[in-house]
């Protein structure tokens, strides 16, 4: 089921495009991918969702899991619904990808359980990717990954 196809974003205020108004613009979407490794996934899936929307383009989204953990704050029922694996959309090429922050701190990027998967995803969408905003964490993860930039703690 898409995301975006469900009353869960009208109720929340969120303009969704019907498909009979869609098929009637003469552009595609642009497709965009959200890793997000916040805890609350849904309360950060709307935010960026409300952004996402306050726009006259179509925008088709795509929710990205990477960690196949259970989530101790997002049903599974959730995740099962509205996320892919990257398996899934690996071989797809995305107008732009947003990987957003994860309460990590100080936590060094190799003691993140999920770490590997974060590594790919961002290798591969400099091939697949056409732009990539990360957010907070998301920006240190990324400067260490393409840049060799490692992360600091502030003390000096």
């Amino acid at each position: 089921m898409s995301y975006l196809r469900s009353n869960f974003l009208r109720n929340e205020n969120v303009f969704v495009m019907t498909s009979s108004r869609a098929k009637t613009q003469e552009i595609r979407p642009l497709k965009v991918l959200i890793l997000n490794l916040m805890p609350k996934k849904i309360e950060t899936e709307n935010q960026f969702l409300r952004l996402l929307s306050n726009s006259p383009l179509q925008i088709d989204i795509q929710l990205l899991r990477i960690d196949s953990r259970e989530s101790k704050n997002t049903p599974t029922e959730h995740l099962n619904n509205f996320y892919c694996n990257f398996e899934d959309i690996q071989n797809e090429n995305f107008d732009g990808l947003i990987v957003t922050g994860a309460p990590l701190g100080l936590v060094d990027f190799c003691d993140v359980a999920y770490w590997p998967q974060i590594e790919r995803v961002i290798e591969w969408a400099k091939d697949h990717v056409t732009s990539t905003l990360f957010v907070c964490w998301a920006v240190q993860a990324a400067l260490n990954i393409l840049y060799g930039i490692p992360k600091e703690d502030g003390v000096r």
